[in-house]
């Protein structure tokens, strides 16, 4: 369902984010996002001029090389467009990231590496949504393989391994109606599993 029609308005500024992953064929995967800030009107910066409307006050890259444990292996930042002309003079701290996981306390490393004065706010805010691209771009790809194996080998899934979506969000918590149904030996929650539960995790 959509948002409620909306008051008379006319447009101002539009913010996009696109995030894209790519599995490359040295076996690890790249993951890429670009943001970009436009205005409906010009206006004048200090140091670029006269932006007209739609012409990029931010147009920022960032890409991510990791590998199949979300371990980043490398980082490539560019500042193409800012309203000021040293924006892109912090690029290089982003190389901070090497060695980091994608992953529990992801955030938190991110924050005390780049944040304040050591990062570009654009760049950070592409962080996010760069790591959620990683895992819906990587964990499908490995489970479906990982199936795959198993059923060549004539095995199940192992259901003693950790779900990597486990606890993740809401949706996905131990004690939740998800993790009952579709994973019910990683239940926490008061109520057992049914029978029919527990098959149609199988």
């Amino acid at each position: 369902m959509p948002l409620s029609p909306p008051a008379e308005r006319h447009p101002l500024h539009t913010r996009e984010i696109t995030c894209r992953g790519y599995r490359r064929a040295d076996g690890l995967w790249d993951i890429e996002g670009h943001l970009t800030d436009v205005k409906t009107y010009a206006f004048v910066t200090e140091q670029r001029g006269r932006l007209e409307p739609g012409d990029p006050i931010h147009e920022m890259w960032l890409r991510l090389t990791v590998d199949n444990q979300f371990k980043v292996h490398a980082v490539e930042a560019v500042t193409d467009k800012s309203p000021f002309l040293a924006c892109g003079d912090i690029a290089p701290n982003y190389q901070r990231l090497v060695g980091l996981n994608i992953g529990k306390g992801w955030t938190r490393a991110v924050k005390e590496r780049l944040g304040g004065v050591e990062g570009c706010t654009h760049l950070m805010e592409l962080l996010g949504p760069i790591a959620t691209t990683a895992f819906q771009t990587i964990y499908p790809i490995l489970a479906r393989e990982a199936e795959e194996r198993a059923r060549a080998a004539g095995r199940g899934q192992d259901k003693k391994a950790r779900p990597v979506l486990l606890d993740m969000c809401h949706i996905f918590a131990s004690d939740g109606e998800v993790v009952r149904t579709f994973w019910p030996e990683h239940y926490t929650g008061d109520c057992e599993p049914t029978n029919a539960e527990a098959e149609a995790a199988e």
